[in-house]
């Protein structure tokens, strides 16, 4: 057995210890006989615990891996999953439902998540189509539209955010912190789609990525259809992103230092990548929402909070090493 199957397969493993061991740790730690003997004990778990553990480790899997395919296809240790303004025009969706007082639910799902879900696509579709009016094919081209495209967002966010009232205001702030604090399972079961879906085409197309670390030009001599590889993958890792930020939050940080942290264990090649990233970042966020939910108990802190303070000076220490 290889190297990176062996890690593969350590990772499954502790993933699957602390999906196990997680639940019972919070503001009061469950025992296992408490889930037997009081029926209380057993709601939190089942319905508090559970599913937070669960989308923590869907989410966290996702962004990192979405990180990996924006790291791979613009080859910049700096891109991250909301490199496409992704993120910012989620916000603006959800801003805009809290904003307009609309509640309730559209085929079981919540209207601010349909919101969140309708503006990272409307960023989507904003930067290719403005990449593809231009002569030039760079992937520096799309990242410029992806950085433009998230000022115009953010900006569309502030003057929500002016608009509203106190508590829509409160709103969205919390919003924008990031956080997997759900009840049940139906938030797990409405990303899980976008999730499964955005990996199978990444999956599907991550040779491409390997072709593209040496190049666009070298991968098209390889052949390797750039424009369409490319584009599919940036609307796979949308798709993966808008379902996370549309029930999560954005979450910074998870997608731009999981990725340096595989690569540096597992090598270059995607095939092992993907799998490492996924469970990889899937660990790494149950672990920060275990931490913020305790170590200020009783109050909850968003796990946003929490990436975004480590991200920071992970931040640093990718500008010493890349000498940027």
């Amino acid at each position: 057995m290889k190297i990176g199957q062996l890690g593969i397969i350590m990772l499954a493993l502790i993933a699957a210890a602390f999906i196990a061991l997680l639940p019972f740790i919070g503001m009061e730690t469950i025992g296992i006989a408490q889930l037997f003997s009081d029926a209380l004990q057993k709601e939190i778990f089942l319905t508090l615990r559970l599913p937070r553990v669960l989308i923590a480790f869907a989410a966290g899997g996702g962004l990192a891996v979405c990180g990996l395919v924006f790291q791979g296809i613009f080859r910049n240790p700096m891109a991250d999953p909301f490199t496409l303004g992704v993120a910012s025009g989620a916000s603006f969706g959800a801003a805009l439902t809290i904003l307009t007082g609309i509640t309730g639910a559209f085929l079981g799902i919540p209207i601010i998540t349909l919101g969140a879900l309708c503006g990272a696509a409307l960023s989507f579709i904003l930067v290719i189509t403005f990449s593809s009016t231009t002569r030039s094919t760079s992937s520096n081209t799309i990242l410029l539209a992806g950085i433009a495209a998230s000022f115009f967002f953010s900006s569309l966010l502030m003057f929500s955010q002016y608009l509203s009232d106190m508590r829509g205001t409160f709103r969205i702030v919390r919003w924008l912190m990031g956080g997997v604090e759900v009840f049940g399972y139906g938030s797990l079961l409405s990303i899980l789609p976008f999730i499964v879906i955005g990996l199978i085409l990444i999956t599907a197309n991550a040779a491409a990525l390997d072709h593209f670390l040496a190049g666009e030009d070298i991968a098209q001599t390889r052949g390797i259809r750039v424009r369409r590889s490319r584009n599919l993958l940036l609307f796979s890792a949308t798709i993966i992103v808008g379902g996370i930020v549309s029930v999560c939050g954005p979450i910074g940080f998870v997608g731009l230092m999981i990725p340096h942290f595989c690569r540096r264990l597992f090598g270059a090649s995607h095939k092992i990548l993907l799998p490492a990233c996924l469970l990889s970042g899937g660990i790494f966020l149950m672990i920060c929402d275990a931490f913020a939910r305790t170590i200020a108990a009783p109050t909850d802190i968003p796990v946003g909070v929490i990436t975004a303070l480590l991200g920071g000076p992970f931040l640093v220490w990718i500008l010493r090493r890349y000498r940027y």
